[in-house]
């Protein structure tokens, strides 16, 4: 309990780190970072797979729209995010400790981030499993969880290379 509490503090007060958050009640984390994709995206990767979050699967999804652009025409990248990416990952010790609790919580089973850039600047955005947990007899561990990959993205930010 003690471990947990130092953990939410922890967070808490480490987002001091050039990025910013939206605020705990949210849906969504989201951080910020005046970097392009190139230097942030290789640092939370290498992060989260310090943190054993392994990283399984790597869409290049601006890429592959940008495949479309003639066809959807007008409709096309119309905020001109000059990239996306999203990175797919997994704990099996998590899942594992979400299956015993709540199996439906599998679908929340593997996790993933997703990035782009706009203007210099690189958005991570973390989908938070416990607004999605609910009442689950699992959401105490999912919280654990989350605050966990909230560490490592926060601590990818911190160590990226300029």
């Amino acid at each position: 309990m003690i471990r947990r509490m130092l953990l939410a503090l922890f967070v808490l007060f480490s987002l001091q780190v050039n990025n910013s958050v939206l605020a705990e009640n949210s849906q969504v984390y989201k951080f910020s970072v005046q970097a392009p994709m190139q230097t942030v995206y290789p640092a939370v990767y290498e992060s989260l797979e310090k943190a054993r979050f392994f990283v399984v699967f790597e869409p290049d999804i601006g890429k592959n729209m940008q495949r479309f652009a003639d066809k959807w025409g007008d409709t096309y990248n119309k905020n001109k995010l000059t990239a996306i990416r999203s990175m797919v990952f997994c704990n099996v010790w998590y899942a594992n400790a979400v299956a015993n609790l709540d199996p439906d919580m599998l679908a929340l089973c593997p996790l993933r981030l997703s990035l782009y850039e706009k203007q210099g600047v690189t958005f991570i955005l973390f989908a938070r499993p416990t607004v999605i947990a609910g009442q689950s007899k699992a959401k105490e561990i999912l919280q654990e969880l989350e605050q966990e990959v909230v560490k490592a993205i926060q601590q990818g930010i911190k160590n990226r290379q300029p």
